[in-house]
Protein backbone atom coordinates (compact mmCIF):
# COMPACT_ATOMS: atom_id res chain seq x y z
CA UNK A 1 0.00 0.00 0.00
CA UNK A 2 1.40 3.23 -1.01
CA UNK A 3 2.43 6.21 1.66
CA UNK A 4 -0.07 9.40 0.96
CA UNK A 5 2.45 12.37 -0.20
CA UNK A 6 -0.20 14.59 1.26
CA UNK A 7 0.10 13.17 4.67
CA UNK A 8 4.01 13.44 4.48
CA UNK A 9 4.20 16.92 3.13
CA UNK A 10 1.95 18.15 5.78
CA UNK A 11 3.97 16.24 8.62
CA UNK A 12 7.21 17.64 7.48
CA UNK A 13 5.42 21.37 6.91
CA UNK A 14 4.08 20.96 10.43
CA UNK A 15 7.61 20.36 12.10
CA UNK A 16 9.41 22.68 10.44
CA UNK A 17 6.44 25.55 11.02
CA UNK A 18 6.59 24.51 15.01
CA UNK A 19 9.61 25.93 15.64
CA UNK A 20 10.16 28.28 13.03
CA UNK A 21 12.29 26.63 11.46
CA UNK A 22 11.36 27.65 7.77
CA UNK A 23 9.41 26.42 4.60
CA UNK A 24 9.53 24.09 1.66
CA UNK A 25 7.25 25.26 -1.36
CA UNK A 26 6.11 22.85 -3.57
CA UNK A 27 8.80 22.30 -6.34
CA UNK A 28 11.35 21.68 -3.44
CA UNK A 29 9.60 19.11 -1.66
CA UNK A 30 9.05 17.03 -4.76
CA UNK A 31 12.80 17.29 -6.02
CA UNK A 32 13.34 15.94 -2.18
CA UNK A 33 10.73 13.59 -2.19
CA UNK A 34 12.04 11.70 -5.10
CA UNK A 35 15.81 11.76 -3.81
CA UNK A 36 14.60 10.26 -0.91
CA UNK A 37 12.22 7.54 -2.39
CA UNK A 38 15.27 6.60 -4.56
CA UNK A 39 17.92 6.61 -1.35
CA UNK A 40 15.01 4.16 0.64
CA UNK A 41 14.78 1.70 -2.26
CA UNK A 42 18.10 1.52 -2.93
CA UNK A 43 19.22 0.93 0.88
CA UNK A 44 16.82 -2.72 0.83
CA UNK A 45 19.52 -3.92 -1.20
CA UNK A 46 21.96 -3.66 0.74
CA UNK A 47 20.11 -4.39 4.38
CA UNK A 48 18.96 -7.20 2.38
CA UNK A 49 22.74 -8.46 1.38
CA UNK A 50 23.52 -7.89 5.17
CA UNK A 51 20.27 -10.00 6.70
CA UNK A 52 20.71 -12.74 4.48
CA UNK A 53 24.52 -13.01 6.03
CA UNK A 54 22.63 -13.33 9.53
CA UNK A 55 20.56 -16.20 7.31
CA UNK A 56 23.63 -18.18 6.84
CA UNK A 57 24.51 -17.97 10.03
CA UNK A 58 21.71 -18.99 11.90
CA UNK A 59 21.54 -15.50 13.39
CA UNK A 60 18.58 -14.07 12.30
CA UNK A 61 14.92 -14.10 13.40
CA UNK A 62 12.38 -16.06 11.02
CA UNK A 63 9.11 -15.97 13.23
CA UNK A 64 6.22 -15.01 10.94
CA UNK A 65 6.03 -11.25 11.38
CA UNK A 66 9.55 -11.20 13.15
CA UNK A 67 11.64 -12.34 9.30
CA UNK A 68 13.62 -9.28 8.32
CA UNK A 69 14.86 -10.82 5.18
CA UNK A 70 10.95 -11.63 4.55
CA UNK A 71 9.86 -7.85 5.47
CA UNK A 72 12.29 -6.70 3.22
CA UNK A 73 11.44 -8.61 -0.05
CA UNK A 74 7.60 -8.14 0.42
CA UNK A 75 8.37 -4.44 0.41
CA UNK A 76 10.26 -5.21 -3.00
CA UNK A 77 7.38 -6.71 -3.89
CA UNK A 78 4.96 -4.22 -5.92
CA UNK A 79 7.69 -3.26 -8.18
CA UNK A 80 8.18 -6.96 -9.13
CA UNK A 81 6.77 -8.24 -12.64
CA UNK A 82 7.02 -10.39 -15.70
CA UNK A 83 7.56 -8.46 -18.45
CA UNK A 84 7.49 -9.35 -22.51
CA UNK A 85 10.61 -8.02 -24.35
CA UNK A 86 9.70 -7.07 -27.97
CA UNK A 87 11.86 -8.55 -30.81
CA UNK A 88 13.40 -5.12 -32.97
CA UNK A 89 14.92 -6.28 -36.01
CA UNK A 90 17.02 -2.81 -36.29
CA UNK A 91 18.98 -3.90 -33.58
CA UNK A 92 18.40 -7.60 -33.86
CA UNK A 93 17.56 -7.96 -30.01
CA UNK A 94 14.60 -7.60 -27.86
CA UNK A 95 13.91 -4.24 -25.88
CA UNK A 96 11.11 -3.37 -23.39
CA UNK A 97 8.74 -0.91 -24.89
CA UNK A 98 7.16 0.21 -21.72
CA UNK A 99 7.06 3.38 -19.57
CA UNK A 100 8.90 2.07 -16.16
CA UNK A 101 12.33 2.16 -15.73
CA UNK A 102 13.66 -1.01 -15.25
CA UNK A 103 16.58 -0.95 -12.01
CA UNK A 104 17.30 -4.78 -12.68
CA UNK A 105 16.82 -7.85 -14.74
CA UNK A 106 15.96 -11.42 -13.07
CA UNK A 107 15.61 -14.48 -14.65
CA UNK A 108 15.29 -14.29 -18.65
CA UNK A 109 12.56 -16.80 -20.49
CA UNK A 110 12.98 -17.46 -23.70
CA UNK A 111 10.50 -19.63 -26.05
CA UNK A 112 12.21 -20.55 -29.13
CA UNK A 113 10.29 -22.42 -32.14
CA UNK A 114 12.52 -24.74 -34.49
CA UNK A 115 15.24 -22.93 -35.72
CA UNK A 116 16.14 -26.02 -37.57
CA UNK A 117 14.37 -29.22 -39.76
CA UNK A 118 13.85 -31.69 -37.31
CA UNK A 119 14.44 -29.91 -34.12
CA UNK A 120 11.44 -29.35 -31.44
CA UNK A 121 9.54 -26.01 -31.16
CA UNK A 122 8.53 -23.67 -28.51
CA UNK A 123 11.29 -24.95 -26.22
CA UNK A 124 11.23 -22.90 -23.21
CA UNK A 125 14.59 -22.29 -21.61
CA UNK A 126 16.17 -19.83 -19.10
CA UNK A 127 18.75 -17.61 -20.86
CA UNK A 128 21.87 -17.19 -19.36
CA UNK A 129 22.90 -13.69 -19.06
CA UNK A 130 26.52 -13.35 -19.55
CA UNK A 131 29.54 -10.17 -20.28
CA UNK A 132 29.25 -9.30 -24.08
CA UNK A 133 33.11 -10.72 -24.03
CA UNK A 134 31.85 -14.05 -22.92
CA UNK A 135 29.24 -13.94 -25.45
CA UNK A 136 31.32 -13.37 -28.28
CA UNK A 137 33.49 -15.81 -26.66
CA UNK A 138 31.07 -18.55 -26.02
CA UNK A 139 28.89 -18.08 -29.41
CA UNK A 140 32.50 -18.42 -31.69
CA UNK A 141 33.23 -21.31 -30.43
CA UNK A 142 31.74 -25.35 -31.81
CA UNK A 143 31.82 -26.67 -28.39
CA UNK A 144 30.02 -24.30 -26.43
CA UNK A 145 27.86 -22.82 -29.08
CA UNK A 146 24.54 -22.00 -27.15
CA UNK A 147 21.24 -23.75 -28.66
CA UNK A 148 17.47 -23.38 -28.40
CA UNK A 149 18.13 -25.56 -25.15
CA UNK A 150 20.78 -23.67 -23.51
CA UNK A 151 20.52 -19.66 -24.82
CA UNK A 152 22.53 -16.90 -23.79
CA UNK A 153 22.54 -13.10 -23.90
CA UNK A 154 23.67 -9.90 -22.68
CA UNK A 155 22.63 -6.41 -22.23
CA UNK A 156 23.63 -3.35 -23.99
CA UNK A 157 21.66 -0.55 -25.34
CA UNK A 158 19.88 0.32 -28.87
CA UNK A 159 21.53 2.70 -31.31
CA UNK A 160 19.08 5.33 -31.09
CA UNK A 161 15.89 6.24 -29.46
CA UNK A 162 12.31 3.89 -30.31
CA UNK A 163 9.18 6.15 -30.50
CA UNK A 164 7.56 5.92 -27.81
CA UNK A 165 11.35 6.35 -25.96
CA UNK A 166 13.13 9.27 -26.23
CA UNK A 167 16.19 7.82 -25.59
CA UNK A 168 18.24 5.08 -26.34
CA UNK A 169 16.63 1.50 -25.00
CA UNK A 170 17.77 -1.63 -22.69
CA UNK A 171 18.58 -4.28 -25.43
CA UNK A 172 18.58 -8.05 -24.77
CA UNK A 173 20.78 -9.50 -27.49
CA UNK A 174 19.82 -13.42 -27.15
CA UNK A 175 21.39 -16.55 -28.78
CA UNK A 176 20.05 -18.53 -30.80
CA UNK A 177 16.95 -16.41 -31.55
CA UNK A 178 15.17 -14.78 -34.44
CA UNK A 179 11.49 -12.29 -35.01
CA UNK A 180 9.32 -15.63 -33.64
CA UNK A 181 11.49 -16.02 -30.41
CA UNK A 182 9.45 -14.64 -27.79
CA UNK A 183 11.33 -13.42 -24.25
CA UNK A 184 10.16 -13.06 -20.80
CA UNK A 185 11.95 -10.88 -18.38
CA UNK A 186 11.31 -11.24 -14.09
CA UNK A 187 12.51 -7.29 -13.94
CA UNK A 188 12.40 -5.24 -11.01
CA UNK A 189 11.44 -1.41 -11.52
CA UNK A 190 12.09 1.43 -10.15
CA UNK A 191 8.85 3.35 -8.11
CA UNK A 192 7.23 6.33 -9.69
CA UNK A 193 8.59 9.54 -9.14
CA UNK A 194 6.51 11.00 -6.15
CA UNK A 195 4.22 14.58 -6.57
CA UNK A 196 2.77 16.88 -4.77
CA UNK A 197 0.01 18.26 -6.82
CA UNK A 198 -1.73 21.72 -6.05
CA UNK A 199 -3.89 24.18 -7.18
CA UNK A 200 -3.24 28.31 -6.18
CA UNK A 201 -6.45 29.38 -3.99
CA UNK A 202 -7.52 33.02 -4.02
CA UNK A 203 -4.80 34.41 -1.65
CA UNK A 204 -2.42 32.92 -3.52
CA UNK A 205 -1.93 29.97 -1.25
CA UNK A 206 -1.14 26.29 -2.43
CA UNK A 207 -3.85 23.84 -2.51
CA UNK A 208 -3.49 19.86 -2.26
CA UNK A 209 -4.60 18.39 -5.70
CA UNK A 210 -5.23 14.93 -5.59
CA UNK A 211 -6.15 14.23 -8.95
CA UNK A 212 -2.76 15.61 -10.25
CA UNK A 213 -0.87 14.20 -7.20
CA UNK A 214 1.27 11.15 -7.31
CA UNK A 215 1.96 9.17 -3.99
CA UNK A 216 4.83 7.24 -3.04
CA UNK A 217 4.95 3.69 -3.81
CA UNK A 218 6.92 2.59 -1.00
CA UNK A 219 5.36 0.51 1.88
CA UNK A 220 3.36 2.09 4.29
CA UNK A 221 5.88 1.21 7.06
CA UNK A 222 8.08 3.67 5.63
CA UNK A 223 6.45 6.62 6.40
CA UNK A 224 8.67 7.63 9.29
CA UNK A 225 11.64 7.39 7.33
CA UNK A 226 10.28 9.32 4.46
CA UNK A 227 9.41 11.97 6.71
CA UNK A 228 12.59 12.02 8.63
CA UNK A 229 14.96 11.83 5.79
CA UNK A 230 12.92 14.70 3.80
CA UNK A 231 13.47 16.85 6.77
CA UNK A 232 17.38 16.29 6.30
CA UNK A 233 17.86 17.53 3.28
CA UNK A 234 15.32 20.39 4.25
CA UNK A 235 17.51 21.34 6.67
CA UNK A 236 20.26 21.18 4.34
CA UNK A 237 18.24 23.43 2.11
CA UNK A 238 17.61 26.58 4.76
CA UNK A 239 20.90 25.65 6.68
CA UNK A 240 19.47 24.68 9.82
CA UNK A 241 22.38 22.42 11.07
CA UNK A 242 20.20 21.78 14.27
CA UNK A 243 17.18 20.11 11.95
CA UNK A 244 19.72 17.99 10.08
CA UNK A 245 21.39 17.03 12.93
CA UNK A 246 17.93 15.80 15.08
CA UNK A 247 16.48 14.22 11.93
CA UNK A 248 20.23 12.62 11.29
CA UNK A 249 19.62 11.01 14.91
CA UNK A 250 16.27 10.00 14.71
CA UNK A 251 17.08 8.42 11.36
CA UNK A 252 20.00 6.46 13.48
CA UNK A 253 17.64 5.74 16.14
CA UNK A 254 15.14 4.22 13.83
CA UNK A 255 17.58 2.51 12.00
CA UNK A 256 19.41 1.05 15.36
CA UNK A 257 15.74 -0.53 16.35
CA UNK A 258 15.16 -2.27 12.96
CA UNK A 259 18.67 -3.72 12.82
CA UNK A 260 19.06 -5.14 16.68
Amino acid sequence: MAVNINTVYTTVLYILNKEQRGYIPPAEFNSLAVQVQNDIFDSYFPDGNQVNRLNQSNRQNDTEFFDMFKDISYKLFPFEKETDFTWNGTNLGFIYTGTKTIYKLGEIIAKTPALQTGQPSNIESVVQLTSKSDYTEITRSKLTKPNAEHPICFTTQTAAAIAPATTPQLLIKVSPASATTTLKVNCLFKPTDPSWGFTVGSLGQYVYNSATSVDFELDTSEQNNLVIEILKYAGIIIKDPQIVQAAAQASQQEEINLKR
